[in-house]
């Protein structure tokens, strides 16, 4: 595997495995203090209206717009690349800072669009309050994504790849002292859980400041000056940027309907919108961990090699990003389907989360694993064209895959209930998969795996059921154990012998060379 490449997914991996666990610690801390009550369902509601935009604006549209521009004016005019990135923070300060303004004066419309079935009772007015507490994160967010670009793009991974864990420090911090200290938090109604609530929201725009601030720090020591030295000015590059950030913008409003599809849905079932939540975060683990490593490095290796026109290390990197993915996605999605009980029931299952959570919880899991390769293939996939400026190819299958999503998550709700939100994610997710992969083909041998990946992708998915065999078995012998206090321990056992056999199989198969991944991590040193 190429070293520039493996070290940057383990960079950004482990860091996001680290932000991922923190997430662990922060979701078991709302589940024991709010559960799926009516706080709950509000700050999840009201977290998310910021977290979908932030996606459309930061992660999406812009972000996969920008970082191929600004590698390729790095890679052949140096210093004009950072004038280019000033210019797109003085833009983006000015819009994203009128769109925070409108945001929080409509906010009950927001809130509406996202789960009218909370109009009729108190989430409503609660989660508007909520929302316009949390909405500003989107500002600041999207600047540390586009300062997280510019140093992604200059191989410095480190800063960018630790930023998201700040924020779960920021609220596992808050939850404690009020725990502690609950007079922190004065409130007109004294009720614990609404004290834990106010809590949370005010941490999500104080950490989304220090995400900001340690990127921006980063880029500064890296001599990276990104404060705009001039007001907002539409530059040749600029408009360049727009013509390919707008269809890509089109494309990620297209996955934001798809999930504010499967909130409304789920907004009508008292209950599914947290037990979705909590299902979201335990398969995001592997999803983030894999997925987002290869964004974030895939797409300004292939921007650089596009431009190089090299063909060889084109094919190269998309084929290690593959194979990296279905190495650590497959098995993921296997123990996830096989014991998402035990999962759910040893994180979340305390204080006012019960068992009947426990269940739905589970349920959603298993409907989410099944998509979780779609999920990281599409990472893999989407650079191929963003490397090549081209939005427009994303877009239209976005929008078959929102066709797809509203037919199943709507149109099963009525025999299904609450799951068909869960089922329409996934299948919409395969649906966009196939359509991606089917686009590509005409890009020639860039675009087609190596027989390294070919035979490997085989092995991969053998040594992935068989672990999932085991997995099995050492459940049903640690089945008493999971109904005691040694459940934790219970977890960690099942864990561990997943680990080690599906390695064990996967180098016995030959699906992994152990030697490799020592000298990969050696090289990350």
């Amino acid at each position: 595997m190429a070293p520039r490449l493996i070290k940057g997914f383990l960079t950004v991996g482990g860091w996001t495995l680290l932000s991922r666990l923190l997430g662990f610690a922060r979701d078991i801390l709302i589940a024991r203090f709010l559960g799926t009550g009516v706080a709950a369902e509000a700050f999840f509601v009201a977290f998310s209206l910021p977290n979908m935009f932030r996606r459309f604006f930061a992660e999406g549209a812009f972000n996969m717009a920008f970082v191929p521009l600004y590698a390729k004016k790095l890679e052949a005019e140096g210093e004009e690349a950072d004038a280019f990135a000033r210019d797109a923070v003085a833009g983006m300060v000015m819009i994203l800072t009128l769109f925070s303004v409108i945001g929080i004066v409509f906010m009950p419309a927001l809130v509406f669009a996202m789960a009218s079935g909370f109009a009729e009772d108190a989430r409503f007015g609660l989660a508007v309050t909520y929302g316009r507490i949390a909405f500003p994160y989107i500002l600041l967010i999207s600047l540390a994504a586009l300062v997280s670009g510019v140093l992604n793009s200059n191989g410095r991974f480190l800063a960018a790849a630790a930023a998201p864990a700040l924020l779960n420090m920021v609220f596992i911090a808050a939850m404690v002292l009020v725990w502690l200290f609950p007079g922190l938090m004065p409130m007109a109604t004294p009720v614990p859980e609404l004290v834990v609530g106010k809590a949370l929201i005010w941490s999500v725009p104080v950490g989304g400041a220090a995400q900001l601030g340690l990127v921006w720090w980063a880029a500064a020591r890296a001599g990276h000056r990104l404060f705009p030295r001039r007001r907002p000015h539409m530059t040749a590059d600029l408009k360049r940027l727009m013509v390919i950030a707008v269809p890509a913008a089109l494309a990620g409003g297209v996955v934001q309907i798809n999930l504010l599809v499967g909130r409304q849905v789920a907004s009508y079932f008292d209950g599914a919108i947290a037990w979705l939540n909590y299902a979201d975060r335990l398969y995001q683990l592997p999803l983030g961990v894999v997925g987002i490593a290869i964004g974030v490095v895939l797409l300004p290796d292939l921007s650089r090699r596009v431009r190089a026109d090299d063909r060889i290390g084109q094919r190269d990197a998309y084929s290690r990003a593959f194979e990296f993915s279905l190495l650590l996605t497959l098995p993921s999605a296997v123990a996830l389907l096989v014991v998402p009980g035990p999962l759910v029931s040893v994180l979340f299952e305390r204080g006012a989360f019960d068992a009947d959570d426990t269940a739905f919880t589970a349920i959603a899991l298993m409907i989410y694993a099944l998509g979780l390769p779609a999920f990281v293939l599409q990472k893999v996939l989407q650079p191929l064209y963003f490397a090549r400026e081209d939005t427009r190819s994303p877009l239209r299958f976005a929008i078959v895959s929102l066709i797809v999503n509203a037919a199943v998550a709507v149109g099963l709700s009525f025999y299904i209930g609450w799951a068909a939100a869960a089922l329409g994610t996934t299948l919409a997710a395969w649906a966009m998969v196939v359509l991606l992969w089917r686009g590509v083909r005409g890009l020639g041998d860039v675009a087609r795996l190596d027989d390294r990946a070919r035979k490997r992708a085989w092995r991969i998915v053998l040594a992935s059921a068989v672990m999932g065999g085991v997995l099995f078995i050492t459940m049903l012998i640690l089945g008493p154990m999971f109904d005691s206090a040694w459940r934790g321990l219970a977890l960690a056992i099942l864990v561990l012998v997943g680990m080690v056999s599906y390695f064990g199989f996967a180098q016995m198969f030959g699906a992994v060379r152990m030697a490799e991944l020592r000298g990969a991590v050696r090289r990350q040193r």
